[in-house]
């Protein structure tokens, strides 16, 4: 069958876009997904929780125009709630006066919700037993933010999908006819293709003749911690202004990361043990409790443009092929307004979303 859409990727990004368009037209969508199962990479690896301040002011739109999706989610879209409600709260280092004000700085030019607490309301809230006094001088909390069940979005947006699976691409072609797209799974022809490829994207991109646009993947690392005591379950995301770690509660047990950014490249990546033993030594040094042991941990990777926006629209240059990555660390919390925003663009419909800061060509064609 020759498609109307190949989706090259079947990860958050390539699931829900093809979502969308299923909704919005009767055109032949197919997702190719390298792996065994879709979801294998950064989607199956997020700690995501909905956080409208995260990834800074020109990813904000995104993220306040999917609340209503994630909210009330389409009949028979998933049979469980998206989101549960779990605050979160910045905190400053004793010797980095300043950062809590930089952090603020970006929540007004957003205009995200937050308020301050002072040391008496830092001593009441729950994170204050995982956090020595020396932290708790002062703090910013944003109470409008939630938990994200990741998997139950990402079936959601599968629920009805063409998908083929063990199909690594492994060359593009393109004739009057419309596109070749090899894979390991056999040849897959189609109209028009989308590169929803992730970390993979700009590699995707030199196959089908187009120019790199410069997407970097960078390592994140997840540890989880058994402690003693346990975080409390109302514990708040519990974030450093000066992006040296987060963490937050799951199942009675930490989920700690360093935050970290390490360029990497695109392949299935595994945390490092020298990454490990940061974090854990910088929780130490912020919390009081003793952590018991390691209980597991993982790594993904977050594919970013070189200003951190993602890469939406046609390629501008090779006709009939249209970008959707780079998405970063906040594809999973803006999907419902990104692949609405894809959708209209690819079906020449008006966004209601202003497209031009993620558009693929501000890189040029």
């Amino acid at each position: 069958m020759t498609y109307d859409v190949a989706i090259i990727g079947a990860g958050i990004a390539g699931a829900s876009l093809g979502w969308a368009l299923r909704q919005q037209s009767d055109l032949r969508v197919v997702l190719i997904e390298m792996e065994a199962a879709p979801g294998y990479h950064t989607t199956g690896r997020s700690a995501a929780f909905w956080v409208e301040s995260y990834g800074g002011p020109g990813i904000v739109p995104l993220t306040r125009r999917s609340k209503a999706f994630f909210d009330a989610p389409p009949p028979g879209f998933c049979e469980l709630a998206l989101l549960s409600r779990r605050a979160s709260l910045v905190i400053e280092a004793p010797d980095a006066v300043g950062a809590l004000e930089r952090e603020a700085a970006d929540y007004d030019v957003g205009g995200v919700r937050y308020h301050w607490l002072d040391a008496a309301q830092m001593a009441a809230n729950p994170a204050a037993p995982m956090v020595r006094p020396e932290w708790r001088r002062r703090g910013i909390c944003e109470p409008d933010c939630f938990d994200i069940d990741v998997a139950a979005l990402h079936q959601g947006y599968l629920r009805g999908a063409e998908v083929v699976t063990d199909a690594a691409v492994t060359a593009v072609s393109r004739s009057s006819a419309g596109w070749s797209i090899a894979t390991k799974a056999g040849v897959i022809a189609a109209k028009m293709i989308v590169n929803a490829a992730g970390a993979w994207a700009d590699d995707v991109a030199v196959l089908a003749g187009a120019r790199r646009r410069g997407l970097t993947p960078l390592r994140r690392t997840m540890a989880v911690l058994e402690t003693d005591p346990p975080p409390p379950a109302d514990l708040p995301v519990v974030m450093d202004a000066s992006g040296r770690f987060y963490f937050k509660p799951d199942g009675g047990r930490l989920w700690l990361s360093p935050h970290d950014e390490i360029p990497d490249t695109a392949h299935d990546v595994r945390p490092d043990e020298m990454d490990l033993a940061v974090v854990i030594d910088r929780f130490e040094q912020v919390s009081p409790v003793r952590v018991k042991r390691l209980v597991s941990s993982w790594a993904g990777l977050r594919t970013f443009a070189p200003d951190r926006l993602p890469v939406f629209g046609w390629d501008g240059a090779i006709e009939g092929m249209f970008w959707c990555a780079g998405q970063g660390g906040f594809g999973i919390q803006t999907a419902p307004a990104a692949s609405a925003l894809c959708a209209a663009l690819l079906l020449g419909l008006v966004p209601q979303v202003d497209q031009a800061p993620y558009l693929a060509t501000r890189f040029g064609a």
